[in-house]
C-alpha cells in the first residue's frame, strides 16, 4: 500500500517554478529520491497557472513519511518555502488495487 502526496505550491512572479529548479539543482530532489521507501518524487507545472508547480510524493509506508519527515529534507524544504514565499494546498491518497472491471479504461 502506496502513500501518494499531491503538494501545490503557489507562489508569485514565477517563484514557484523558481522553487523547483532550486531543489533540483541543490541536489535535494536526488537526495529525497535516495531515501528509503521514496516512490517517486516528481514536479509538474500545470499548463494553465504558471505560478503553481504540482509535486507527487510517493512513499512505500507511513514508517517511509515518517523517518522522511523526520530527516534534515524537511529544513532545507522549510527553508526554500519560505525564501519563494510559498503557499501549499495538500491532498492524500493510499493506493488500492483496480478493479478487474477498470482495466479495459488502461492502455499500457
Amino acid at each position: 500500500m502506496a502513500i501518494t502526496i499531491n503538494l501545490r505550491y503557489t507562489g508569485q512572479n514565477g517563484s514557484a517554478l523558481r522553487f523547483a529548479e532550486e531543489m533540483q539543482n541543490s541536489g535535494t530532489v536526488d537526495a529525497i529520491r535516495a531515501e528509503k521507501g521514496n516512490l517517486r518524487y516528481e514536479y509538474y507545472q500545470p499548463l494553465d497557472d504558471s505560478e503553481t508547480i504540482l509535486l507527487i510524493d510517493s512513499w512505500e509506508s507511513q514508517e517511509a513519511l515518517d523517518i522522511h519527515h523526520r530527516s534534515p529534507m524537511m529544513a532545507t524544504i522549510a527553508a526554500l518555502r519560505e525564501k519563494y514565499d510559498l503557499h501549499m494546498t495538500v491532498e492524500r491518497y493510499v493506493s488500492a488495487e483496480s478493479p478487474a472491471s477498470e482495466d479495459r479504461f488502461i492502455r499500457r
